[in-house]
């Protein structure tokens, strides 16, 4: 790979100073610069982004760092760091959209349930943040607060979006490439390694299962993160030689 190209060194650089902090003060990062549900008190704009350099521990920070050397530096060579840097941004914010967007997408009608129940807005937010419900409520109220209760405390941290749209990157000017996962050691060309990789997220997604990731992962900002990389490095692609062009 040789040396380090400016844009990968300094997200490196970046990645490490939030996880040495987040080590040091713990749950005061995380409540700051995770990204929150955005119905939870703890939403703030800016964790859009912050949440992009923030990890859950060595394993966590170690593969995604390793993964940013790995194809960010070739793409980043290829393409320069301005466009290598608009690209890992709008990956990351294309794994928001997707992420919350599938959150919103399961907690909007069981939430009109509650309401249609008989529940106000201010009953249910408080029993989603204290995990404690009232006595009166009925198996059906009860059920529909479990169901979304994960969702309203959820927070997403990692630069997981921002390497997948990497990754659909790196595929798309390498198809041909091999690539191999830790844990399946056959090499597969990358214009199948990669919408394999993204089925699996989605696959995860819809069912709970989990076939190479944590169970906590945030599959669909995975699946976010690699369309965004792919419809960007295909708008360009399509465009090289017109006025649209990135310069």
């Amino acid at each position: 790979m040789g040396r380090l190209t400016e844009g990968v060194k300094h997200l490196l650089i970046v990645n490490v100073l939030f996880f040495v902090a987040t080590s040091l003060y713990g749950e005061v990062m995380y409540q700051w610069f995770a990204l929150w549900f955005p119905k939870n008190e703890n939403f703030a704009i800016w964790q859009v982004l912050t949440h992009m350099f923030m990890h859950g521990g060595f394993a966590h920070i170690g593969f995604n760092m390793f993964a940013l050397w790995m194809f960010g530096t070739p793409v980043e060579r290829s393409l320069g760091m301005k466009k290598f840097l608009f690209i890992y941004f709008s990956a990351g914010l294309g794994a928001v959209l997707f992420q919350l967007g599938y959150y919103y997408f399961e907690y909007f009608p069981t939430y009109s349930n509650l309401i249609g129940s008989g529940l106000n807005g201010d009953q249910i937010v408080r029993m989603l943040t204290t995990n404690q419900a009232s006595d009166a409520l009925s198996t059906a109220q009860i059920d529909n607060l479990r169901a979304i209760f994960p969702i309203y405390n959820a927070s997403m941290v990692g630069a997981s979006g921002c390497i997948m749209g990497i990754l659909a990157a790196f595929g798309t000017m390498n198809p041909n490439a091999q690539l191999m996962m830790i844990f399946l050691p056959i090499p597969i060309k990358a214009k199948y390694f990669i919408p394999g990789i993204i089925l699996l997220d989605v696959i995860s997604a819809l069912t709970g299962q989990s076939f190479f990731s944590p169970s906590n992962t945030a599959y669909m900002a995975h699946v976010g993160g690699a369309i965004f990389g792919f419809l960007i490095m295909w708008y360009w692609k399509k465009n090289q030689f017109n006025d649209k062009r990135w310069n």
